[in-house]
């Protein structure tokens, strides 16, 4: 699996472009709207392709699940989000990502899934222009392999505000976690996620996109306990048949990182959406 994935990951992209220039987009400026808010109202399931390179022991490959399923609730809407990480390493050591908040080193490729991190997000049915997310979050140790994952359980909260004024959208979310049980021979988890985001919406469903993760893993050195990526891209909605897609590719570059962490990364996201 591990040598195909670059080859898969190229076909994918490649292919999503061509339909984003050939397929006719559809949903207008509502949808993609909807598509931007990480708390809308719309089910939604994401499959995000991350490739990390220049890291000193080689590059990794990852692919998330990230299913969407919002409840409405009287004036509330109840939107679970899930994160189930498919990992490919290359002979590397992977640790410090929000996907994998705490791994081991490995000196062979390990490839299988990580920590499945589940957030609960309470929003308002009908938000004022401020929109906002605040909710329980948990991370399982899932992980195949001891490199994949930190081995504990975490838990803490997630909170996420955003505004979406006539050229687009723009906010931040925030998540904390900390251990509270696992392998009390693996180190503990204290990990902090800000991910401040930027969508510039242009003509027939194209965007400019900037969606940084920003880390910090509180029990590593100061040197060592922030990333900071740097980059961004572009997205299009369009349809394939009646089943609308949003799509994104995006790179980043680590103007700060760990020891061991890559340099940069290029994601890929297709997300498949569902308006009720």
């Amino acid at each position: 699996m591990g040598k195909r994935l670059p080859s898969v990951l190229c076909f994918v992209v490649l292919l999503t472009l061509y339909l984003c220039l050939s397929v006719q987009a559809d949903g207008g400026d509502d949808l993609r709207s909807k598509a931007q808010n990480p708390v809308s109202s719309m089910y939604s399931l994401p499959l995000k392709f991350t490739t990390d390179f220049n890291a000193p022991n080689g590059s990794a490959y990852i692919v998330n699940v990230n299913p969407v399923i919002p409840v409405t609730v009287g004036d509330w809407n109840f939107i679970s989000r899930a994160l189930i990480p498919l990992v490919a390493s290359v002979d590397g050591y992977i640790g410090g990502t929000p996907e994998i908040p705490s791994g081991s080193p490995s000196n062979d490729r390990e490839t299988g899934i990580g920590d499945i991190n589940y957030s609960l997000y309470i929003s308002p049915a009908k938000p004022a222009k401020m929109i906002w997310g605040l909710g329980p979050s948990i991370t399982m140790p899932t992980a195949s392999n001891d490199s994949l994952g930190s081995g504990k359980w975490s838990a803490g909260g997630a909170g996420v505000v955003l505004f979406q004024p006539k050229w687009g959208t723009y906010g931040g979310l925030v998540r904390q976690l900390w251990d509270f049980a696992g392998d009390s021979d693996r180190g503990g988890v204290n990990q902090t996620l800000i991910e401040p985001f930027v969508n510039y919406n242009l003509k027939d469903g194209w965007y400019l996109i900037m969606d940084s993760i920003i880390t910090a893993n509180w029990y590593a050195t100061s040197s060592n306990r922030w990333t900071v990526p740097l980059g961004g891209g572009a997205g299009k909605l369009f349809s394939i048949g009646k089943q609308v897609v949003n799509s994104r590719l995006e790179a980043y570059y680590n103007v700060v990182q760990p020891d061991g962490a890559p340099e940069w990364n290029t994601t890929f996201t297709f997300q498949f959406l569902f308006p009720k």
